[in-house]
């Protein structure tokens, strides 16, 4: 079976892995740098912009694939699932308008307005700067609440500001969307939004356009630095549990997230047609139970490769459902393992990252630590490896607990020699026991 893969970053490193367990996958991948652990595993590699629609239209002629998975948003932005359908090639990955649950975050506030779902929040979205944006965070502080600004379109996890952490005061934020207008960030416009208050959780969909079969909940690390500091990253690492679950939710909360989910699911098909993919729900629990951040159109990154590691499912079988409509025929299944993610990034990231610097990654010892290597955004030249100046290599536990699986993980991050750094804290006990104790705080 011949399977296309566009994409070159460690989220398509972890979806590569899956679909090779099957013996009987051909992979092809179309990516932008030489990935050497996606291109380890492809039997041929295309090195173009995944946004380049000539260049996937002109690889696919060749390969003559299967079935084919999108894995960053970029492409599915840029139209590249409606292309490959076009085709005639099943596609997992939204075409470019139900990926708008993505791509434009005024689609998706509007969506939930529309049919009344439930976790959204308060918000406006503004094309221009003036009184009325002004107006609208006087009128959030004069409520007693802080702001978050948002880029609505792309802008690589880096363009949301929130009061209280990279904005002093809604005097700032007013600031910084006027900033965002002059400087043209995501598209120039503008959703100002309440800022919710609570611990973040992720929740993935697998997707056919009616039904959804859920993935265990995952807690992301965005910020670069221990003890959940600095700056907004596109993610340090994340952590899984072995019931599947996070030691701060409840079952009250879960089944909300997924009813919010499954609405949301419903919603676009009525508003744009079937969504078809994987749906990344990124969730605020507040004391009033778990909101509604923000959507990706595509798995999170880094999710993906907790959630891919302990799939008991033969990934190939729950893709080709997805993309034929028969996802309500699988029984989606997951080992009760605990997972730890880290991630290995250049000095400097993500305000001022070392950029083309090599990184020595020793695979062999990596191996013999039991953990799992992704390698994300370095390109490989002559058989050596650089830095592009986002996130560069992951390393994944797997083990019966959440000790052991981050055990794993950070003993490997050793063997991964450059100037880099890394979050040692994300999945120590410590720091999910502050999340618990926050929750229980907030509950009251």
């Amino acid at each position: 079976m011949k399977i296309l893969l566009i994409g070159g970053g460690a989220r398509e490193s972890a979806i590569a892995h899956a679909l090779k367990k099957n013996a009987n996958v051909k992979l092809y991948t179309l990516m932008n740098n030489k990935n050497p652990g996606i291109a380890r595993l492809s039997e041929k590699i295309s090195l173009n912009k995944e946004t380049n629609l000539d260049a996937v239209k002109s690889f696919a002629e060749e390969v003559k694939p299967d079935l084919a998975v999108i894995g960053p948003e970029a492409p599915l932005g840029a139209g590249v699932s409606d292309l490959l359908w076009s085709m005639g090639i099943p596609t997992v990955g939204p075409k470019k308008l139900p990926a708008q649950i993505e791509t434009s975050k005024e689609f998706m506030r509007n969506l939930f307005k529309k049919y009344n779902i439930k976790g959204s929040l308060q918000y406006k979205a503004f094309e221009e700067y003036g009184e009325e944006l002004e107006a609208f965070i006087d009128e959030m502080t004069n409520q007693g609440k802080d702001v978050v600004v948002k880029p609505v379109g792309l802008t690589g996890g880096k363009g949301v500001k929130v009061v209280g952490e990279q904005l002093k005061d809604n005097e700032e934020a007013k600031q910084y969307a006027k900033e965002v207008f002059e400087k043209d960030i995501g598209g120039g416009k503008v959703i100002i939004e309440e800022r919710l208050i609570g611990v973040e959780f992720t929740l993935h969909g697998f997707v056919d356009g009616d039904t959804i079969k859920f993935t265990p909940t995952v807690q992301d690390h965005p910020h670069a630095y221990e003890n959940d500091e600095g700056p907004i990253t596109g993610g340090m690492g994340s952590y899984s549990c072995p019931n599947l679950s996070l030691p701060f939710l409840t079952d009250k909360d879960l089944e909300e997230g997924k009813e919010i989910m499954e609405e949301t699911v419903k919603a676009i098909k009525k508003e744009v047609g079937d969504y078809q993919g994987f749906l990344y729900g990124q969730f605020m629990l507040t004391a009033e139970g778990p909101k509604i951040i923000e959507y990706n159109a595509r798995f999170g990154d880094p999710e993906a490769m907790n959630i891919l590691a302990i799939l008991k499912n033969d990934f190939v079988e729950v893709c080709e459902a997805i993309a034929n409509k028969k996802l309500k025929d699988v029984d989606v299944e997951f080992e009760n393992k605990a997972t730890v993610c880290k991630y290995v990034v250049p000095n400097g990231y993500p305000t001022n990252p070392v950029r083309n610097k090599e990184i020595i990654v020793d695979e062999e010892k990596i191996k013999e630590t039991g953990a799992i290597l992704h390698y994300a955004s370095v390109n490989e030249v002559d058989g050596k490896l650089y830095m592009t100046g986002s996130r560069a290599v992951a390393v994944v536990g797997v083990a019966d607990t959440i000790e052991e699986a981050e055990k794993i993980a950070e003993k490997s991050i050793q063997y991964i020699k450059g100037e880099v750094f890394h979050r040692s804290d994300v999945g120590k006990l410590d720091l999910i026991k502050k999340r618990i104790e926050r929750m229980k705080e907030l509950r009251g």
